[in-house]
């Protein structure tokens, strides 16, 4: 019979399964959904990269795999084509995107880091949708500010997923919201942020989680009052926040 301990240590050794971010109650409840819905209808290309991203050092900034699935099907159930993504790591969101998108779709992606990108490159281009990425190395700001400056890219999105620095979450809120059409999605990932933010003041949080909590607090609370869109808050991965452009 296990003992108390082993039976922490098997907790342990499955929160470091790459991609586990869930909030639910029991990791046993996770591993069922991961198990039963989510690995068995993975598509191949997810998941060489899934298994490549874990033996990267930074493995828990990917996207779960049931999050993957989600967007997967969120893109098609929204007959997505124009998206674009910030914050890309090794492009495990991406796949998922440009496996949903039509063959013409088309993912303007940017991230800080080039080599984490291409390290997950050689999947999306054995999978076939490498054509339809547009990877831009860099600050994502400066690519939004020049993209105002044309007109014809007001309201030109269909979808933008955001999982980059959760400390400029607002500052791209206030560009997106004039990129993406009006009926089109912009999702923020991480928006229930391991948790903390309802953990209490002393709670002791590593520091990144600490640094990071009141900007994400911060931003739930502007796209709660934001008359411009419809949101939805779902415990999907570390939490995500649909937000639907209404005008």
């Amino acid at each position: 019979m296990a003992t108390n301990t082993q039976k922490q240590q098997s907790q342990a050794a499955r929160h470091q399964e790459v991609g586990h971010k869930s909030l639910l109650q029991t990791d046993d409840l996770y591993q069922y959904i991961l198990e039963t819905s989510v690995y068995p209808r993975e598509p191949q290309p997810m998941k060489e990269l899934r298994e490549l991203t874990a033996k990267h050092p930074w493995n828990l900034m990917t996207t779960s795999a049931d999050e993957g699935q989600f967007l997967n099907m969120l893109l098609k159930l929204i007959n997505a084509k124009n998206t674009m993504e910030i914050g890309v790591y090794t492009g495990y969101s991406l796949l998922a995107t440009a496996l949903a998108l039509p063959h013409d779709g088309k993912i303007l992606a940017m991230d800080i880091n080039r080599k984490n990108y291409e390290l997950g490159l050689p999947v999306i281009q054995k999978a076939g949708v490498a054509h339809k990425i547009e990877f831009k190395e860099g600050p994502a700001m400066p690519v939004l500010d020049e993209l105002l400056q044309d007109e014809k890219n007001h309201g030109s999105y269909d979808f933008i997923f955001v999982d980059a620095d959760k400390d400029n979450y607002l500052n791209y809120h206030k560009r997106l919201i004039e990129l993406v059409k009006v009926g089109g999605l912009i999702g923020y990932d991480n928006t229930l942020w391991n948790g903390s933010v309802v953990a209490p003041a002393d709670a002791p949080l590593r520091k990144y989680v600490r640094y990071y909590r009141d900007f994400v607090m911060e931003l739930n609370k502007a796209l709660a009052v934001d008359p411009r869109i419809e949101i939805c808050m779902l415990p999907v991965g570390d939490g995500i926040t649909l937000c639907r452009r209404l005008k």
